[in-house]
């Protein structure tokens, strides 16, 4: 029987933090509690400065949720770094599991991990590793990459290129599981398309795609408005719902909709979605949309699959593992506005949504949270005893 870690500390962001890490936290939280573990969440008091973060707010206006989470760590301040790092060892966690996806948390995470090291060395040390080369470089990032990784006892990370990327930062081997990125099912309940519909004020008859998630070059969405353009979809009428914030200069998209002309195909949602309402433009849709240009793996992909809508991905890093091709939806190359509008046309043309139900439905058991917990628990048998 696999020895259980019943005392978990979780370091990353969290309520009021906003946004999908700290979604994913709450729930992997949520997930051991129900193993009947006991869970601390360690979250940011400062997690960017103002003018490194390019959305609206940082901060989420939802109720906070029933746990135990502890808002303290100061990204920018190495005394503040101390201080955490102190505050967690003394609670002796049997493991401290460390969300990391962006190299500028390096340095405070790679601290705190390195306090608790010494001052609580019976404690193991997890790297829950969404992303470790970003999509945007910047100078240090591979120095902070080093910083974070050369402390910890094990990792955990949600697409297989990420387990790549890891062994690369390391001298030398140390155990990395890949577990797929749980679905995320605290956003409500699956809607009527047509009750969603009437929701969102759209055409009850209507065929909508989904484009969702904070705005950047990376993601693409001038693919998807260029795919869109093209005549065939124009002439079925193909809609698009944009439900997300601009991270970038959102002229550009203006200006390419008024060369498209798009504007009575497409209904634009340029704010932070709140959780409550996310479940509104998922049930509405018919297809979710994601042509990205970079990508390990998403966090949409896994809101598709508990509304059970099937996906439209590019051939990038681990979109292919979770959305297989003609089972889930369709991969088609990156970078390529016909393809993307073939695969979209084809899906309407033969209205092939029954035909990934099933699919969709069986995956969306798969992916369930308990599994992730016992991926975490068969992480921690790799790792010897302090």
């Amino acid at each position: 029987m696999i020895k259980q870690a019943e005392k978990i500390a979780i370091l990353g962001p969290a309520h009021p933090l906003r946004g999908g890490l700290a979604a994913f936290n709450e729930r992997l939280a949520k997930a051991f509690i129900e193993e009947g573990r006991e869970v601390k969440i360690y979250s940011f008091s400062l997690q960017y400065p103002s003018f490194l973060f390019p959305g609206k707010s940082q901060f989420s206006t939802a109720k906070a949720p029933d746990l135990d989470i502890e808002v303290c760590l100061n990204s920018v301040n190495p005394f503040n770094w101390w201080t955490v790092g102190r505050k967690i060892a003394k609670s002796q966690p049997d493991v401290l599991i460390v969300s990391y996806w962006l190299p500028f948390m390096g340095p405070s995470f790679g601290t705190v991990l390195r306090i608790v090291k010494k001052y609580s060395p019976n404690t193991k040390l997890l790297g829950l590793v969404h992303n470790l080369i970003p999509h945007e470089s910047r100078p240090g990032d591979a120095l902070f990459n080093r910083y974070f990784v050369g402390p910890l006892d094990g990792f955990m990370a949600l697409s297989k290129k990420v387990v790549q990327d890891i062994q690369e930062f390391l001298p030398a081997p140390r155990p990395a599981h890949f577990h797929p990125h749980p679905v995320y099912d605290s956003y409500g309940p699956l809607l009527p398309k047509a009750e969603a519909r009437a929701q969102l004020k759209l055409d009850l008859e209507g065929k909508y795609l989904l484009f969702f998630g904070f705005i950047r070059q990376y993601k693409g969405l001038d693919i998807l408005l260029e795919a869109l353009g093209d005549p065939r979809l124009a002439q079925y009428n193909i809609k698009a719902l944009v439900a997300g914030e601009f991270y970038e200069d959102e002229a550009p998209f203006r200006q390419q909709i008024e060369r498209l002309q798009l504007g009575d195909r497409l209904q634009l949602y340029n704010d932070f979605i709140p959780e409550e309402e996310v479940g509104q433009f998922f049930s509405a849709a018919d297809l979710v949309v994601q042509p990205y240009r970079r990508a390990t793996q998403s966090g949409i992909s896994q809101l598709a699959y508990h509304f059970e809508r099937p996906m439209l991905v590019t051939e990038v890093g681990g979109l292919p593992e979770i959305v297989p091709h003609g089972k889930a939806g369709y991969v088609v190359p990156p970078e390529n506005p016909k393809a993307v509008a073939d695969a979209i046309l084809q899906f309407f043309e033969y209205d092939q949504n029954d035909g990934f139900k099933s699919y969709l439905q069986a995956a969306k058991k798969r992916y369930a949270w308990p599994a992730m917990v016992a991926a975490f628990d068969e992480l921690l048998v790799e790792i010897p005893e302090k």
